[in-house]
């Protein structure tokens, strides 16, 4: 695949994707002859791992981290392990972080919520005691 149709599949840039490249984010993506960079399904699977990885919020330090422990086989296995398991751990208190966030919110929007009906039935109960009067 062409980085135009790859850019394309993932929904990111060519530009992107170079930089991963350049950052060593994806090991070096196989080229043509002519020199233009030719995506394969291992590339692309890289690129895939990546985004996710991305989204997840891991550095791209990390990331280049563990290409280059997988450059280097299987005499890294425990290294890119443990470095798997570091941002496993991030990713785990991160989330238990934006968790009691919502908690947070989600109390404060009940507070909001439980003001407005009070306020609106004391909107509806003036609306009355005001009717009321004129129908004597």
């Amino acid at each position: 695949m062409t980085i135009s149709q790859v850019s394309q599949k993932y929904g990111i840039s060519p530009d992107t994707l170079r930089y991963y490249e350049r950052m060593g984010v994806i090991p070096p993506v196989p080229r043509t002859a002519g020199g233009i960079r030719d995506y394969d399904e291992e590339a692309c699977g890289w690129v895939e791992l990546m985004l996710c990885m991305r989204r997840a919020g891991v550095q791209v330090e990390a990331l280049a981290e563990y290409v280059s422990l997988f450059q280097q086989g299987d005499a890294a296995l425990e290294a890119r392990k443990a470095l798997l398991v570091e941002q496993r751990q991030r990713l785990a208190r991160h989330m238990a972080e934006i968790q009691a966030s919502l908690v947070l919110l989600d109390e404060k929007i009940d507070r909001y919520e439980q003001n407005m009906a009070a306020a609106e039935a004391r909107l509806r109960q003036l609306h009355r005691e005001k009717e009321a009067p004129q129908e004597k």
